[in-house]
């Protein structure tokens, strides 16, 4: 029961990961405008996200424009976008692999040491998409540390981190706890049963001698 109930804790876990990297990866706050320095704090706000850039002004009023080529993006942007998409894609997959094998559901057939390697394979797989985006974060996120440290860079250029990075290391976090406790369902007990238990001989009588 208690292994049961730590699959289904990690399979939640996990979607809400799922959620919180899509939303991170659609919303376009990664980065925004740093009012550092002399610089007087006009009523726009410049945004970047991984697939577009948008000016929020102070009415309320959001306008935004995709990025009209990928050539002109920077390295570190297109490495994240496609570690992101990546990350996404794994964690579907694993979510999919993850409800097979898992005890509360019909898929994968009765055997439970099977359905329980199969839950461990799903998680596994939540794990490598969790360290993509990972990796995703983490990349971008030095990216933004440097060019604001960087003396060469204009101050009216300079950006720290938005909203949706943080929304994306959260999911990330989810994602691990949830990838690592589907992985950890597969009991020791499960995965020797493959060995049967050799039955004992009855101890012989000692009337059969005579």
């Amino acid at each position: 029961m208690a292994n049961k109930g730590l699959q289904l804790l990690g399979y939640v876990l996990a979607l809400l990961g799922l959620i919180g990297l899509l939303a991170g990866t659609i919303m376009p706050q990664w980065k925004m405008s740093a009012y550092v320095g002399d610089n007087i704090i006009t009523a726009v706000a410049m945004y970047q996200g991984l697939w577009m850039s948008c000016a929020f002004q102070s009415t309320g009023q959001m306008q935004c424009k995709i990025y009209d080529s990928m050539l002109q993006l920077d390295s570190a942007l297109q490495a994240t976008r496609a570690l992101m998409v990546v990350s996404i894609l794994l964690t579907v997959m694993g979510l999919g692999v993850a409800c097979m094998g898992m005890k509360c559901t019909n898929c994968g057939g009765d055997d439970k040491v099977k359905k329980s390697r199969i839950a461990m394979t799903g998680g596994i797989v939540l794990l490598v998409g969790a360290l993509c985006a990972i990796v995703a974060c983490g990349w971008f996120s030095s990216q933004v540390i440097q060019d604001f440290y960087n003396p060469f860079t204009p101050v009216n250029t300079k950006y720290e981190f938005g909203s949706a990075i943080f929304i994306a290391w959260a999911g990330t976090f989810l994602v691990v706890m949830g990838g690592a406790m589907l992985a950890a369902s597969c009991s020791k007990s499960q995965t020797s049963s493959k060995y049967p238990a050799t039955k004992s001989r009855p101890a012989s009588s000692s009337r059969d001698y005579v």
